[in-house]
């Protein structure tokens, strides 16, 4: 009597345990997404125009429109390993300078760009009117930099430039008289009007692309 009795009770039990609810699995707290910081700009274009190969300077032009709403000043790395040189900044709406200074990444930090980089000097622009929302002020930035590692000779008559370049729309200019030989992305190559070839192409990674350029002079 007693046995069938402890039986009955052990299969109620294990009956009630079947019926509850299952074991809840353990649960860690997902961290957070960071947040990434808005966009500053958009529409970017960056035309180099390799200058005398001698001398290991290039001059660029930089187009740019600064879209960070409420925004009064605009902020452009000067790229490390480079020396620069010939600043300008232009409102392409009006044609007119801009007023603007080189400062340190603490500058930087402290003046409106809060992820720049220590080691790193910028252009600071001043705007010339508030960024307006969902509108843009467009710019021109020009800077001539000297940089052997990029540019430089590979032999008497051939030159390479080899720059990663993270802006989506590039053009490279060749030194009048030389004639393009290698590229290492697919591109455009065009003559402009004074004769020199233009490499241009359109960058879609996440990464900067790996630019190599060779060219050879001609009659070399």
């Amino acid at each position: 009597m007693f046995s069938a009795r402890c039986a009955l009770l052990l299969s109620g039990l294990c009956l009630l345990a079947a019926c509850g609810p299952p074991p809840r699995a353990a649960t860690s707290v997902a961290a957070a997404p960071s947040r990434e910081s808005a966009p500053r700009e958009a529409d970017e274009y960056t035309r180099y125009e390799l200058l005398d190969p001698g001398t290991a300077q290039f001059h660029i032009l930089y187009e740019v429109t600064s879209i960070e709403a409420g925004a009064t000043v605009f902020f452009n790395p000067i790229r490390k390993g480079s020396v620069a040189s010939g600043e300008s900044v232009r409102d392409q709406a009006t044609g007119q300078p801009l007023r603007f200074e080189v400062v340190s990444g603490a500058e930087a930090r402290a003046g409106g760009l809060p992820d720049a980089e220590l080691d790193t000097h910028y252009i600071r622009v001043h705007l010339p009117r508030p960024v307006p929302k969902e509108g843009g002020v467009r710019l021109l930035i020009e800077k001539t930099y000297q940089d052997a590692k990029s540019y430089f000779r590979k032999s008497p008559d051939r030159i390479v430039f080899s720059r990663p370049l993270g802006i989506r729309r590039n053009s490279i200019v060749l030194p009048a008289g030389y004639e393009l030989v290698a590229c290492n992305v697919p591109a455009q190559v065009l003559t402009g009007p004074d004769g020199r070839l233009a490499v241009s192409f359109m960058h879609t990674g996440p990464e900067a692309a790996p630019l190599v350029i060779e060219a050879r002079r001609l009659g070399g």
